[in-house]
């Protein structure tokens, strides 16, 4: 219910409940007024009975009482003037006239007690008025009763019953009633009218303020209070004014600069703008939390994870593929397609894994968008399903190159939403970048030192912190590792002879041919100096064997080009295989190295495999 109704209507009721107050207290006053001068009256009346007869026996005439009586009865508003003899006087002066004894039981009650009776009589056409009341004999006076009569003072001598029309003043009541109701009704007319003319403008300003409210509930600030007074209410109109001013201002440039920040261009101003405010402010809330959990990550494959599921469960794609570049190889690198690791290339031609070039978002750094270019891209390969497919792909940029590529997959009908969603995922992509970036930065470090710097190889310092790796999963897979300790034969020569370059030049180019050796899973490490170990996964003895005779006759065949002169060299390797041979890995390192030195010992440039008996106190090794 509106206020200005519940006002109108608290106003009428009350009218309406101090109107029928007032007729109640008016008609219930002039009741008991009209009782207590109808008592008044018949007192009166009484009194003037009491005095003339007593006039009238002091007289001697008291015989002619019924004319007096009879006149009485006829006075204006008197309807009856009745005398009753009490027991005394009729003893002492007889019954008296007829008529003169008790006629009712009011009359006998009066008689006997000396109390006065009044009470209203209802009259089937009006109101009537009795009274009786008690003659009482006294000294007091002159002449006083007890002159005439032979009674005992206050003894009752008798009475006289007056009754009296009192439909005037019931007529009389009702009338003024019904002046004093109109003009309270009337002052309470007019004191509605000021009362809503003093209101209304309070009323009309609280709608108002309700109004500018639910506008701006709904993101509309542009609402404009009418001030209809200069007092409190006024005020209140102008504030509210004033604040809708702000708001609308604040908020505007709030949304201005998060739309700087994420470059991109905000929704028309008819919109809501507190939810749309609302909306990108929380945007760059969760990518800053999304920043800080990233942050803490020990990986870049925890960062493409959590960025993966960001997409998925944040924006809501199921289609979608995160790529990795490395910018060294000219490749690109599937992380994640359709939020499932190691997944093959689905949505673009496979050339761009080996060209990365071949993606348009790889080659330019730009946002790929073909929403409103369909064909921008060639690469790209939606499935044949009938469906028609957009696709926008982001570039991730590291140090001022792409370092990774996100695509999105989404259909016609989503068009709308991807718009929506660019700005806030490409947030997403610039906190996420120089954390990718940080942590590329710091495995490049690392791998530094777990690799030799002059042949490329791993070292001797990641076989040491990669044994535990490889020997769990050895053993989770039941299977077996061979490993391979190998040495130059007489590399100390080439040192003496040719200089230390050649015999660096010497040592690449073994570490060249013992790599395109073995397999991409299998490891070439050097050990040191001019002594290499190679791990050969799930390769038992046999084909320990193979891949050791290959290195050989390789290394043999290899004519190494120096400055006037060519090179040749063989190498002698030594064979044991993990678990067979031992139950450590480490012990099984030192058994391929004693199988390597009785290759150097039986003549060198040979392939040896460690048996126990090779194994002797005598001998250290």
């Amino acid at each position: 219910m509106h206020l200005n109704k519940k006002v109108t209507l608290s106003s009428l009721a009350l009218a309406a409940v101090m109107i029928a107050v007032l007729i109640v207290v008016s008609l219930l006053s002039f009741r008991q007024f009209s009782i207590m001068s109808a008592q008044s009256q018949v007192r009166t009346a009484a009194e003037i009975v009491r005095v003339s007869l007593t006039e009238d026996m002091i007289n001697g005439v008291i015989g002619q009482r019924e004319g007096l009586l009879r006149r009485l009865g006829e006075v204006p508003g008197l309807q009856s003037v009745h005398v009753t003899r009490g027991d005394n006087v009729v003893q002492q002066f007889g019954p008296g006239m007829k008529g003169e004894h008790a006629a009712d039981d009011v009359e006998t009650r009066v008689l006997q007690n000396g109390e006065a009776f009044f009470a209203v009589l209802d009259e089937s056409t009006e109101p009537v008025f009795r009274g009786t009341i008690p003659f009482v004999a006294s000294r007091s006076g002159t002449p006083n009763c007890l002159q005439c009569h032979d009674v005992a003072d206050g003894a009752v001598l008798g009475a006289v019953t007056v009754t009296m029309s009192i439909g005037h003043l019931k007529d009389d009541a009702l009338f003024v009633s019904a002046i004093m109701v109109l003009a309270v009704a009337f002052f309470m007319m007019l004191m509605l009218f000021l009362l809503r003319r003093l209101v209304k403008p309070m009323i009309t300003t609280a709608q108002d303020v309700q109004d500018a409210v639910s506008h701006a509930i709904r993101g509309d600030f542009h609402a404009n209070i009418q001030q209809r007074t200069n007092d409190e209410i006024g005020q209140v109109a102008q504030d509210v004014n004033k604040l809708m001013r702000f708001l609308h201002k604040g908020l505007s440039e709030i949304r201005q600069d998060i739309a700087q920040l994420l470059k991109h261009k905000p929704p028309e101003q008819d919109g809501n703008l507190l939810d749309t405010t609302v909306e990108m402010v929380q945007g760059l809330i969760d990518a800053a939390q999304f920043k800080q959990s990233i942050e803490e990550d020990e990986s870049k494959t925890e960062i493409y994870q959590r960025l993966a599921l960001a997409v998925r469960e944040r924006f809501g794609l199921s289609h979608f593929s995160l790529y990795e570049v490395q910018a060294n190889k000219n490749l690109m690198v599937p992380v994640t397609v359709d939020g499932e690791f190691g997944a093959p290339c689905r949505w673009c031609d496979p050339q761009i894994l080996l060209r990365s070039e071949t993606c348009r978002a790889r080659r330019t750094g730009h946002l790929i968008d073909s929403i409103e270019t369909p064909t921008i891209c060639f690469a790209f390969r939606p499935p044949q399903d009938g469906g028609e497919y957009h696709h926008v792909c982001f570039p991730i940029m590291q140090s001022g190159a792409v370092g990774g590529v996100l695509q999105l997959m989404f259909a016609t009908s989503d068009t709308a939403r991807m718009q929506e969603i660019i700005p806030y995922l490409s947030v997403y992509l610039r906190e996420a970048a120089p954390v990718l970036e940080a942590k590329r930065l710091m495995d490049t470090l690392r791998e530094s030192t777990l690799r030799d710097a002059m042949t490329g190889l791993h070292n001797r310092r990641f076989l040491e912190e990669y044994t535990e790796t490889l020997v769990s999963a050895t053993q989770r897979r039941k299977s077996e590792m061979s490993i391979l300790m190998l040495d130059l034969d007489y590399f100390k020569m080439v040192n003496d002879t040719h200089g230390h370059d050649a015999g660096d030049t010497v040592l690449k180019a073994i570490a060249k041919v013992m790599t395109q050796s073995v397999r991409t899973s299998d490891m070439v490490i050097r050990y040191g100096g001019e002594e290499f170990l190679i791990i050969l996964q799930d390769t038992d003895s046999e084909g320990a064997a193979l891949a050791a005779e290959k290195i050989r006759a390789a290394v043999e065949a290899l004519k190494i080009q120096l400055t006037g002169t060519i090179l040749q060299k063989t190498i002698s390797i030594g064979i044991s295989v993990f678990p067979t041979d031992g139950d450590t890995f480490w012990q099984v390192v030192k058994y391929a190295d004693v199988a390597l030195y009785n290759a150097k010992e039986s003549g060198r440039n040979r392939v040896v495999r460690f048996t126990p008996e090779l194994w002797t106190d005598e001998k250290t090794y």
